[in-house]
């Protein structure tokens, strides 16, 4: 077994922002089987839950993180919380000598906020803003402070987790303003950091099997199938750790800055590098939308 090759990420470190479950977990623990060292922050820890109150914990993603051969560190961090946020980024400085390679923002909690069924003018406004705040400013607090790490070494890669990597409407007017502002993050953080030669990428999965949308189906993820009894789709849905492994592909990519600035998504980085789900397959919901879905809804639209 070649060591470089099967654990490209040896001896680097990675925090991953909002780690605690689903996709986020899902990289996490692709970047400690990959050999990273990998900080997993999030305000679910086996010493509380957070208001959305779901039994994942940050301690749970860096175990599994450990279990896969990297090193899990669980952090509990609100990343709305900006000295939070630095005494988080203080603590990796200072046990990783200022090292910080990869940083990981898929901090979301916006799923109970998401009104579906209004439009702008007859939503609440205070719970729309709270979705934004949780679901964009977190992600510039947390940036605002690991950035000077990897500026100071001039190299490193930023993940930005998004849903969709177009302009597309996304069904909702706060969620799909959440969601296309964290790809315009990824442009804004890629020309900044550019000189300094750290790439900003935005990444979105297709649709995701995370433990929420399981428990939505009434299925687990050893039964998922029986879930395509209520929607057809699902039977194209991906694992976090089909996400986790794009992410990892990224990060290891010697020539990352080619993809700087621009908004990417799993069914077409497997191609380019060839990983699996975790089943062994290589879910396409773009392909899949082409050839189910854009007679009613219209084209995916093209990548940003």
């Amino acid at each position: 077994m070649n060591t470089d090759e099967n654990r490209p990420l040896t001896g680097k470190v990675a925090l991953v922002a909002g780690g605690t479950r689903g996709g986020g977990r899902g990289v996490a623990v692709a970047l400690g089987a990959a050999g990273a060292t990998v900080y997993v922050s999030g305000r679910s820890s086996a010493a509380g839950r957070s208001d959305l109150d779901r039994p994942e914990t940050i301690e749970a993603t860096a175990q599994a993180v450990t279990a896969a051969g990297g090193l899990g560190i669980p952090v509990r961090t609100d990343h709305s919380r900006p000295e939070e946020v630095r005494v988080l980024v203080d603590r990796i400085a200072a046990e990783q000598s200022g090292r910080l390679d990869v940083l990981v923002n898929s901090v979301w909690g916006g799923d109970p906020l998401t009104d579906w069924e209004h439009p702008l003018w007859e939503q609440d406004l205070d719970t729309g803003i709270r979705l934004l705040r949780q679901a964009v400013e977190t992600h510039v607090i947390t940036s605002r402070f690991a950035l000077p790490l990897m500026v100071a070494r001039r190299s490193g890669l930023v993940v930005e987790v998004t849903d969709g990597n177009t302009a597309r409407y996304r069904g909702s007017f706060f969620y799909d303003l959440a969601k296309s502002s964290v790809i315009r993050l990824a442009v804004a953080q890629a020309a900044e950091l550019k000189p300094h030669g750290v790439a900003a990428v935005a990444i979105t999965p297709g649709f995701l099997r995370s433990e929420a949308m399981l428990e939505t189906f009434g299925v687990t993820e050893d039964n998922w199938r029986d879930g395509v009894a209520k929607d057809a789709n699902f039977a194209h849905s991906e694992t976090p750790a089909y996400l986790g492994r794009a992410v990892a592909a990224l990060a290891a990519d010697p020539g990352i800055m080619a993809k700087s600035g621009r908004a990417l998504a799993t069914w077409g980085l497997y191609e380019e590098y060839g990983f699996t789900d975790a089943d062994g397959t290589q879910p396409d919901f773009a392909a899949h939308w082409a050839a189910s879905l854009e007679k009613e809804y219209g084209p995916l639209g093209e990548p940003l």
